[in-house]
């Protein structure tokens, strides 16, 4: 298969991630085959969100065998909050669920183990009353 061809594929394959950056902070630079893997480079404004993209790229495919990944630490970007940060509001991402989801599939996306599933289901009890029970739509917190 040639590059032209395998690029719509891996988009999509890691379709999560490249949404993912920019809503972390992260500034995409280069989203395109080259070698015959998806390229994905950018800067991350901290160790922090630099280790959080690895985790969602892990979560979509723990061997990322077709994917090069460059992301370097840029401090001059825009920091993000601080989860608990002083904002008044409860610290964490928000998550809407989409069709398929479980707590389980959310917790492994961001936290690399299915088994966080009952954090997210804690810091949403205001929204939740079984962690086996989301719907689609639902905004989640994510601690």
């Amino acid at each position: 298969m040639t590059d032209e061809q395998l690029l719509p594929q891996l988009k999509s394959k890691y379709g999560g991630v490249i949404a993912a950056a920019p809503q972390l902070g992260i500034q995409l630079q280069n989203v395109h085959m080259e070698n015959g893997k998806l390229l994905i480079r950018g800067k991350a404004p901290n160790e922090n969100v630099k280790n959080e993209i690895w985790n969602r790229i892990k979560a979509v495919d723990s061997s990322y065998s077709d994917l090069t990944a460059d992301i370097t630490i840029d401090a001059s970007l825009p920091q993000p909050a601080a989860p608990g940060g002083d904002s008044g509001q409860r610290g964490g991402q928000r998550y809407t669920v989409k069709a398929g989801d479980t707590l389980s599939k959310i917790a492994q996306q961001y936290y690399g183990s299915a088994s966080q599933y009952n954090k997210i289901f804690e810091a949403n009890r205001d929204k939740l009353n079984d962690p086996n029970k989301i719907q689609v739509g639902q905004e989640l917190v994510i601690p």
